[in-house]
Formats: C-alpha cells, structure tokens, sequence
C-alpha cells in the first residue's frame, strides 16, 4: 500500500479504475451475461422518473446537512448553491472513477468563494463521513437483531463477522500511539459539531432522509427486475450494497456494488444472478437521476467568484 501512495496520481487512479471493471467483470464471469443483461433491460420511463424524484430528495437532504455542518464550522452556504452544487458533486462522482471527485470539486468552489479552500474541504469530509457513519450505524441495527428464522439470517451472519473484522482492525491502529493521536485530532475538528446536539440531531435526521431515497431506489430497480422479495428485505439488502457502494474504489460507481450485490443476494436466497440485475439497473437509475448536475455544468454554475480576499487586494490597490 505504501508504494502505491508513492505512485503518480493519473496511475493510481488508472489502476483503482482497473480494479473496479476486473471486479464487475468478474462478477459477470461468475454469474452470467444474462441477469447483467436482464437488470439494463428493466429500465423504462416509469423507474427513471421515480428515481429521479427519489434523488432530488435525497439531494435536497445532503445540502442541508452539508449546510448543518458548514454552519458548524462558521461557513456560509447559501441553499441555492448547496442544493445546485451537491447536484453537480453526484453527477462527477457518478461519471468520473473514485466515486469522491464531485466532492472535491464542491469543496474547491465553496472554498473559493469563501477564500477558504482548507476549512471548506474539511466540511465536506466531515459531512460526507457524518453520512456514513449513520448509514453504517443503521445497516448494523436493522441486520444484526435479525434471528435464525429470518430468510436473511444467514446475510446477517455474514455482516456480523465482517463488522467484527473492522471493529479488530480499527482498534488496533487506535491502540497504537500514532493512531490515538490522529482520532484525538480528529475530534477536536469536529467538536463544533460533536458539541451542539441540535445540530447532530439535524446531521442524523438528514442522513436518514437521504438513506431511505437511496434505499427506495435500490427497490425501484429490485421492482423492475422481477425479483419476487418483500420490499421490506429489498430494502434491507440494499443498505448493505449501498455501504459498499461508499467504497472509493469504483468506475462511475461500478464495481465493489455489483460483487456485494451477487452475494448479499445469494446469502439472502434471492440468487446472485438476481442482485447483479437488481444492481445494473440501481447503477444505470442513479446515473440517470444525477443527470441534472450536468446542467449546471453545461449551464457555467460551476465557476466561482474569485475569493473576497482578493477582491478586496484589488479595490485597496
């Protein structure tokens, strides 16, 4: 690992993009053309727009917790320009690899206008792990209190033992001197958000909102495949596929999400060759539905005004 952060960027990048379409390809070498096939041919008018209406609320959520954090921090965010911005976040995540550049870009421009390029990326990284770490809280308490009788039982299992795995891990680097150090550093950034608990209550209340569009859409394109579960385990599923989506680790989206997709299916009972169709039509549904964040691209939102520091240099000159 140490020599691939001491690789050129455009490499690393090329060799996460790699990693990601072997993954995608393997999932298809394994499960068959046939249900990635089925899972494109499933989309139709009525799921675009459902998704399209699931993901502007999920993007009116996330711009108000990433306006809840920024105020956080003392930052403005006016909401047209968190809304219209985070649009324009997913759809880069969406069509560029890594699944983080959009969240760069909105860190970038905000932190222009604010002439503060540094705090305004630590927002966005605090508001971005504030989403994950609900959703990984929520997928937890809705999987591991399912019991033996459950058709989900043994997907429960499965997530038990890897949560295990990370908890091990994680505790060893807090163990170490380095590690206790960085999270005590870490929460001293965030304490102006640890220390409100109106405004973790808002953090958290969005993320759920923004979760559940997800969720819904994942069930839209379990829907529109056929796949003949209750909406209710659909929905289940999906929270889990959804954390694998999270991994930055992916082409526009694609790869860990179809290789936990054929899996979590099969340990559900459901069939592999059913999650990797239910996950090409979420993958094709959402790149869809963030279509609008092109428009402000195409429409030169996305420039900003040069930093009021500047600005000021200039008139007192």
């Amino acid at each position: 690992m140490a020599g691939l952060s001491r690789l050129p960027m455009r490499v690393r990048s090329g060799a996460r993009v790699a990693a990601a379409l072997a993954m995608v390809a393997g999932t298809i070498a394994v499960v068959g053309t046939e249900p990635f096939a089925a899972g494109l041919a499933s989309i139709s008018p009525p799921t675009i727009f459902a998704a399209a209406v699931l993901a502007a609320v999920a993007t009116a959520a996330a711009a108000w917790r990433w306006r809840v954090v920024c105020a956080g921090f003392g930052l403005s965010l006016p909401w047209a320009e968190a809304f219209t911005a985070y649009y324009r976040s997913q759809f880069l995540n969406t069509v560029l690899p890594g699944g983080v550049a959009g969240d760069v870009h909105r860190a970038y421009v905000h932190g222009r206008r604010i002439d503060g390029v540094g705090l305004a990326a630590r927002a966005v990284v605090a508001e971005r792990v504030a989403g994950q770490v609900v959703q990984l809280v929520l997928t937890l308490a809705l999987l591991l209190p399912l019991g033996i009788t459950s058709p989900l039982a043994p997907l429960a299992l499965a997530t038990a033992v890897a949560a295990g795995v990370v908890a091990v891990a994680l505790a060893a680097v807090v163990a170490r001197r380095r590690g206790r150090e960085l999270l005590r550093r870490e929460l001293r950034m965030l304490r102006p958000l640890l220390a409100t608990p109106l405004r973790l209550v808002a953090i958290v209340a969005a993320s759920v909102v923004v979760i559940a569009a997800h969720t819904g859409t994942f069930v839209v394109a379990g829907l529109a495949v056929g796949v003949t579960a209750a909406p209710q385990d659909l929905a289940v599923v999906a929270l889990l596929v959804l954390a694998a989506a999270a991994i930055p680790l992916n082409a526009g989206g694609w790869g860990p999400r179809e290789a936990v997709a054929a899996s979590a299916f099969a340990l559900a009972g459901l069939g592999a060759g059913a999650g990797l169709a239910v996950s090409a039509a979420f993958g094709v549904l959402t790149a869809l539905a963030v279509a609008p964040g092109a428009l402000t691209l195409l429409g030169g939102r996305f420039r900003s005004p040069a930093p009021r520091g500047i600005i000021g240099k200039r008139r007192t000159a």
